[in-house]
């Protein structure tokens, strides 16, 4: 059974992560219409993202146009083997898709 509403796209947008007055930097592995999931640079072990929380995340696109978004953390998960990424889903509060020309 599929949960999701929406279609996913593959992204691979670069992408930051503003977390607990911290930044981290990630990729977009893909992207709907209300969610994202991003898969973040080798950040070690002393950082958990906790569903519930929300999260500034910042996407570049390729052809250089940024978009802010403000999403709620729903899950997160380490990638074995090392468990120095993290796989975080997110649902996009307000999407600002009629703001952007690249996203859409």
């Amino acid at each position: 059974m599929n949960k999701r509403n929406s279609k996913r796209i593959i992204a691979g947008y670069k992408t930051e992560i503003k977390y607990d007055d911290t930044v981290y930097m990630g990729v977009v592995e893909n992207l709907s219409e209300n969610g994202v999931n991003v898969l973040t640079d080798p950040i070690g072990n002393s950082i958990d993202f906790r569903p519930g929380e929300t999260i500034d995340l910042k996407i570049e696109s390729p052809a250089g146009e940024s978009l802010n978004l403000i999403c709620l953390i729903k899950w997160s998960d380490r990638e074995l083997p090392h468990n120095i990424r993290i796989r975080i889903g997110l649902e996009i509060i307000d999407p600002p898709w009629n703001k952007t020309e690249y996203f859409l």
